[in-house]
């Protein structure tokens, strides 16, 4: 088999997987009757096996890990594997296995293991100091100052949707410009309280959840727009979904929203998503570029504080609290996440998905700064560079980079790789 017809198979199992954890009653499921891939657009295209046992599963699970074995040394080998590892976690625990959070994290997720170095996080907070000041909140601590932006910033409740609409515009028509015609796509406000997440993308409903426990800046709903919408997860799934349409990605490429190590690009393409549409425009959007980095790496730690380390809860609460200078919803939230035996580990993904995506962009805008007779507009080939594309010779190659990337730190559970955040 060559790796199209293994990630076909793949994609099959895992929908099949997907259906049978469906299935099961909601309130003795570790996902809650949501199954494992979230959102899925393959149904035209890839359906789901059909299972009755576990055991069924773990069988099609050996006979793609067997082939994938098969295949040469390169990106889609290492993809597969990887994909199919994560797969495999995610049927033991569904079946009542309790793997390790260390486990859980490496194998699941795919992320690294440990606490964030906390030279990245000072390094975070220091720039983030540099550019409070500049921005004339010089007075109190950082964390005093940290709340007196978010406080002066903060878009009233009643105005939320308001410059939802008009960031939603904004977002749109630079993604449209510059990575994917998103068409008619659109998404409305669906304002929700009591949810451990921030913001959620309700792709199928066209919808936006938002975590109305919260107070948000302009610059925060900025990058919750580009996380969930443009030139986020919405169009992600728009994009990848025209991309198998079109031949340019293999079949795999519709699991991107499988709770696996696809989540870690998932995530980190949200988090860059200001930056792939260039859309920072202020000082504000920098302050809050900084904020989401201190948080979301300091989530990670804080995950692992919890589940490894054994730290008490309320320590790390105040953790939290003071080296995230999170809202205490947020950081009631992140503890909730973090404690949940099957999206724990995911709370890793935010900044390990960032910092992989963000040094692929780097590389592709230093690549693009001199565009080829062949790609006369360098933000164009962005989008395609995400979508895993493995017939193009150029760019789009750059995908594959990174699930190689991401499954290679994945094997490496015991290393800390620094080539590796949404609060």
């Amino acid at each position: 088999m060559n790796s199209f017809e293994i990630g076909r198979d793949l994609t099959s199992i895992t929908m099949g997987i997907d259906a049978y954890e469906r299935r099961q009653p909601a309130d003795s499921s570790l996902l809650g009757g949501e199954g494992l891939v979230p959102i899925y657009l393959g149904a035209d295209t890839v359906s789901a096996r059909q299972y009755d046992n576990v055991d069924a599963i773990k069988t099609d699970l050996d006979t793609v890990a067997a082939e994938a074995a098969k295949l040469e040394a390169g990106p889609r080998k290492v993809f597969l594997e990887g994909m199919i590892r994560s797969v495999r976690t995610a049927t033991k625990m569904l079946a009542g296995a309790s793997p390790s959070f260390e486990e859980k994290v490496t194998q699941l997720v795919g992320a690294p293991a440990g606490r964030e170095d906390e030279a990245v996080i000072e390094d975070a907070l220091a720039k983030l100091d540099a550019v409070l000041k500049r921005s004339g909140f010089v007075n109190g601590s950082l964390g005093e100052r940290v709340a007196a932006w978010e406080e002066a910033r903060a878009v009233p409740a009643e105005q939320v949707e308001t410059v939802f609409r008009e960031l939603m515009a904004q977002a749109k028509a630079k993604t449209d410009a510059m990575i994917f015609d998103t068409g008619d796509y659109d998404m409305v406000l669906n304002p929700v309280r009591g949810m451990f997440y921030t913001a959620r993308c309700s792709f199928n409903e066209g919808k936006m959840d938002l975590n109305f426990d919260l107070s948000f800046t302009r610059a925060a709903l900025k990058h919750l727009v580009c996380h969930e919408v443009y030139p986020g997860h919405s169009t992600q799934l728009l994009s990848t979904k025209a991309a198998v349409a079109a031949g340019e990605a293999p079949a795999d490429a519709l699991l991107i929203t499988t709770d696996a190590i696809t989540g870690c690009v998932q995530e980190g393409i949200g988090d860059q998503g200001v930056h792939l549409i260039d859309f920072v425009e202020d000082d504000d959007d920098a302050i809050h570029i900084e904020l989401r980095r201190v948080r979301s790496a300091a989530q990670t730690s804080a995950a692992w504080m919890l589940m490894v380390d054994g730290v008490p809860r309320e320590d790390v609460a105040n953790y939290l609290r003071t080296t995230a200078m999170g809202q205490e919803a947020w950081v009631q939230g992140r503890l909730r996440m973090a404690a949940h035996p099957f999206r724990g580990p995911f709370i890793s993904s935010y900044w390990a998905g960032n910092e992989i995506v963000r040094k692929v962009r780097e590389r592709v805008t230093d690549a693009s700064a001199q565009p080829s007779s062949r790609h006369s507009t360098p933000m164009r080939t962005r989008p395609r560079a995400f979508r895993c594309s493995p017939r193009s010779p150029t760019k789009k190659v750059q995908a594959n980079e990174v699930h190689h990337y991401r499954c290679r730190r994945h094997w490496r559970s015991g290393r800390r790789l620094h080539d590796q955040s949404r609060p």
